[in-house]
């Protein structure tokens, strides 16, 4: 599961906006907004399975261990496009 602090996380090594993750996803901004509040959220589950396949097709591995959650950039030249 993508937290809200992957997804702002992945879009900032990414270099994109809400707008161009919300297009790759194919949902709505309201919903990605939804996704990336720390505020408790309800968001749908195909929602983040969404999000996260976008991220991952763009090159971001997300990453959750014991000792906390991050994401990792593995192919910098797709990030560009």
């Amino acid at each position: 599961m993508i937290t809200a602090r992957q997804s702002r996380a992945a879009r900032a090594l990414l270099s994109w906006t809400q707008e161009r993750l919300a297009d790759q996803a194919r949902i709505s901004l309201t919903a990605l907004k939804r996704l990336e509040s720390e505020n408790g959220l309800e968001v749908y589950e195909t929602t983040r399975d969404q999000v996260r396949r976008a991220l991952e097709a763009a090159g971001i591995v997300l990453l959750s261990t014991e000792r906390g959650q991050g994401v990792l950039l593995v192919n910098e030249a797709k990030a560009k496009d």
